[in-house]
């Protein structure tokens, strides 16, 4: 039990800002173990958004209450998926070879594509989640946080990192259990379920189908997956989900 819960903690403490005890992050192969867990701390910052939008919603328009929970789900994590995604289109969008690319998403510089990447991704979030029914606001935020974390699961199981590539996402790909992989899909679509129901089918399609191009288009460009690609398709599934929302009604 104790070993769950650490890798639980581990999961947490580096999607987030929230603090864990400092032995979580010394465990070996701690994140590779952990990422089972992404849902259930996705789940875990879902909650706090529905939180916010009950505190908010009886004060102020909608429209202020989404910039909010953006806001909020910016600060939790200190933008590490949207810097993810700057860094991936910076990559592919300004790189011809692999090699090129990687070697600009390993610059900590924002670039044009970074920048563009970042504003419309937070543009679509805004219009999408202002524009979701609002009896069903909070089943498709929670379902977004959900499902936009499940994607490193199997990203990084049928993905190597790129040849001599390091860092975050050379610590999971290829490293995911088909436990961890199989765990992490049931207990994403059971939240799934119990959320929207009917509509989790198509709102699960939906994902998978941003997972599978993603991840086929980063094996063509790089022959595998980096952390700015998990983090980039993190973006796009939770904006895919919000639109299937709005589509769905």
């Amino acid at each position: 039990m104790r070993r769950f819960v650490n890798h639980f903690l581990s999961a947490l403490g580096f999607l987030t800002r929230l603090p864990v005890p400092r032995h979580v992050h010394e465990m070996p192969d701690a994140l590779a173990d952990s990422v089972v867990f992404f849902p259930l701390v996705g789940l875990l910052v879902g909650a706090g958004a529905i939180a916010l939008n009950h505190a908010f919603s009886r004060f102020v328009a909608h429209e202020v209450v989404v910039v909010v929970v953006l806001v909020f789900l910016v600060a939790i994590t200190g933008g590490f998926h949207e810097d993810a995604l700057a860094d991936a289109a910076d990559g592919f969008g300004g790189g011809w070879g692999k090699e090129q690319v990687l070697k600009i998403m390993h610059d900590s510089r924002v670039g044009s594509f970074g920048a563009l990447a970042i504003a419309l991704a937070l543009m679509a979030r805004f219009v999408f989640l202002s524009n979701l029914p609002p009896q069903l606001f909070d089943n498709y935020l929670l379902a977004g946080q959900v499902t936009c974390r499940w994607t490193a699961l199997p990203l990084a199981f049928f993905l190597a990192p790129p040849q001599e590539q390091s860092g975050q996402g050379a610590r999971i790909a290829r490293k995911i259990t088909i436990f961890s992989l199989v765990a992490g899909t049931l207990l994403t679509a059971a939240i799934l379920a119990v959320a929207l129901r009917m509509k989790a089918l198509w709102v699960g399609l939906a994902a998978l189908l941003m997972t599978g191009l993603s991840g086929a288009y980063y094996w063509r460009r790089i022959g595998g997956v980096t952390g700015d690609c998990l983090g980039a398709t993190n973006q796009l599934t939770e904006v895919a989900v919000y639109f299937a929302g709005v589509v769905l009604g």
